[in-house]
């Protein structure tokens, strides 16, 4: 968290200085769904975690969080700039912080393949958002008003 919401604050900022108002807030409410939709689910659960007898680590917030930040800053930045480079960045990003959580003990692979699943839902429906967006401005004056 201390790397990936910075990215995605550096990104947001980006698309609000470009213009683009609605795209960021679009992120900005993707990336606050993530704690409203881990958190329930980690009372819920109630998993133990590998390395010791405390509760609450399915899924893994911190998967979720990089998810959703890397992928989020990555959409802001990819459109009509050329940086096709930026997703794949932010997958391998957020792969390597999942997997990273499990070799160091933290969480059971299932708490980081839980978080991929969730993210992916809140970034399909994220895109879906984004292509509404893109398609409104295109169709209207070409201001991004949010």
């Amino acid at each position: 968290m201390p790397v990936a919401l910075p990215v995605l604050a550096v990104a947001v900022g980006y698309a609000v200085w470009r213009g683009h108002r609605a795209r960021a807030v679009a992120v900005v409410l993707a990336m606050a769904a993530v704690p409203v939709l881990v958190i329930p689910l980690k009372l819920w659960i109630d998993r133990t975690g590998p390395l010791t007898t405390e509760s609450g680590y399915y899924p893994s917030g911190h998967t979720a969080t990089a998810m959703v930040a890397y992928c989020g800053a990555a959409l802001l930045l990819r459109p009509r700039t050329g940086r096709e480079w930026a997703m794949p960045v932010a997958a391998v990003l957020s792969a390597a912080t999942g997997i990273g959580l499990v070799l160091r003990g933290y969480h059971w692979p299932l708490d980081v393949v839980g978080s991929w699943l969730l993210c992916g839902m809140v970034l399909a429906l994220l895109v879906t958002a984004l292509r509404c967006i893109d398609n409104r401005r295109a169709a209207g004056s070409g201001t991004d008003d949010a």
